[in-house]
């Protein structure tokens, strides 16, 4: 089995309950174990040019034997169930699954790419990345000194 870790954000609704669900559906796709989870993290919407709430995110390791791009397609589907709308780019939604590392695996694609092409830019990302990975070295890639130059990016751990 592959080790994959999934990105989870939400910014409507009861967040946190979001995540929970969205992590009880990975831990139920065939082929599919999740490991362990980092903490919820609070931060405010970054590169929207609207009003939105806060989003609640956190970081989810799997064991799985999917491909890539079937956990990608497992994670959209996981979305849609939880109702997550595509109405425009960036715009609130109640569940956001990103596949943001994959042992082994590398891809610069259109559908997919991993690692994820932002994840050395969102401390959303790095901080719970670095509960599951002390040291941010991670299937083979370092991300300490990325999570140091961001700083918080206003993010503080929520109670929760």
């Amino acid at each position: 089995m592959a080790r994959a870790v999934i990105s989870m954000g939400s910014n409507l609704g009861d967040r946190a309950e979001s995540l929970k669900k969205a992590a009880a559906a990975l831990d139920r796709l065939p082929k599919c174990r999740v490991v362990r989870t980092s903490s919820f993290y609070e931060t405010e919407p970054i590169g929207v040019s609207d009003e939105q709430p806060d989003y609640i995110n956190c970081v989810a390791e799997i064991e799985t034997e999917l491909s890539p791009h079937a956990l990608l397609g497992a994670c959209l589907g996981i979305e849609a169930a939880l109702g997550r709308e595509r109405i425009y780019d960036k715009c609130p939604r109640v569940i956001d699954l990103d596949v943001i590392l994959y042992e082994g695996y590398t891809e610069l694609g259109e559908e997919l790419t991993v690692p994820h092409y932002a994840m050395r830019e969102r401390a959303f990302v790095l901080l719970p990345l670095s509960e599951l990975y002390p040291d941010l070295s991670v299937y083979g890639n370092d991300y300490l000194e990325d999570l140091e130059k961001l700083g918080d990016q206003r993010l503080r751990k929520a109670d929760i």
